[in-house]
């Protein structure tokens, strides 16, 4: 498992019956987890202390319950030298998947050690994390999400992180439309960072199934390469959908076209109360060999 062991300022204390206790700078949040299916809570005293819970509903969604009336909006979190605002959401969300820096870790060092400028592609870009990164490694990086609003908090992570002056695109389209038409127009990536969902719509209305448009997506997506990528980089957060599936698909595509080597894992988050690890998702990386 791939853990993401360095952050300072978010810290997941415990986790316990569907449910994560979690510092984000000094806001403390308890929100769901189905991977907690576990009932023993280490840290018991800390769990009726928090500032904010986010409470499911059975008939779908749910609703925060706020404890702390000084609890700000929202606020801000770093990551080595990289900055994110956070703030609570409708759906339990804060905008950030802490459990990702292990890969912005990844993938930094594969940009500052190329030798040569990596213009990154960021598919499901989301709220930025990758980005930030990417930028921040020296990459030039195109930003695609079909959500204005995710869009927007990515220029503002950006902005925050005093990258605001960095080679940095922001696009607001269907995932699969935007690729087809970036091989019509013959522009070409150096790596390529994509996050599905396992269900959704674009703009336009589009359906996403992962099951369905994953692998076409793969392949299409392969055809806007340079001709020496340096990563291909797959995470996941379907139920379902192992790091097997993830290292096959890279290895049927990516090894198969350029070499290179596949590496596939879970990614998780440690607990500080027990040492226990809880598991985040998974993630697929293709590296690119020298050529």
């Amino acid at each position: 498992m791939w853990i993401a062991d360095q952050w300072k300022d978010y810290r997941l204390l415990d986790s316990a019956g569907g449910e994560k206790l979690e510092y984000w700078g000094d806001i403390l949040l308890r929100r769901p987890d189905p991977q907690a299916i576990w009932t023993e809570k280490s840290e018991k005293a800390l769990w009726e202390k928090t500032d904010a819970w986010y409470h499911r509903s059975n008939s779908g969604g749910g609703h925060w319950q706020y404890f702390n009336k000084k609890m700000p909006p929202f606020w801000s979190i770093h990551y080595r030298n990289l900055t994110f605002n956070i703030k609570p959401m409708g759906f339990k969300h804060t905008g950030l998947f802490p459990e990702q820096a292990v890969n912005w870790d990844w993938f930094s060092d594969l940009i500052k050690n190329a030798n040569r400028p990596i213009r990154v592609l960021n598919l499901f870009a989301y709220t930025g994390g990758a980005t930030v990164a990417a930028l921040e490694a020296g990459a030039e990086v195109v930003h695609v999400d079909a959500s204005k609003g995710m869009v927007t908090w990515a220029k503002e992570n950006v902005v925050a992180s005093g990258l605001g002056d960095r080679p940095v695109r922001y696009i607001v389209d269907d995932v699969v439309k935007f690729v087809l038409r970036e091989e019509r127009r013959g522009r070409t990536y150096d790596a390529i960072i994509m996050d599905p969902p396992s269900y959704g719509r674009g703009p336009g209305g589009e359906v996403w199934k992962i099951e369905d448009e994953l692998y076409p997506l793969i392949l299409n997506c392969m055809k806007i390469l340079s001709d020496n990528p340096l990563f291909f980089l797959i995470n996941s957060y379907t139920t379902g959908l192992s790091a097997c599936i993830l290292e096959n698909v890279l290895t049927y595509t990516m090894k198969k076209r350029y070499g290179g080597k596949v590496a596939c894992d879970e990614i998780g988050l440690p607990m500080l109360s027990n040492g226990l690890v809880l598991p985040c998702g998974i993630s697929g990386r293709w590296e690119g060999g020298s050529r």
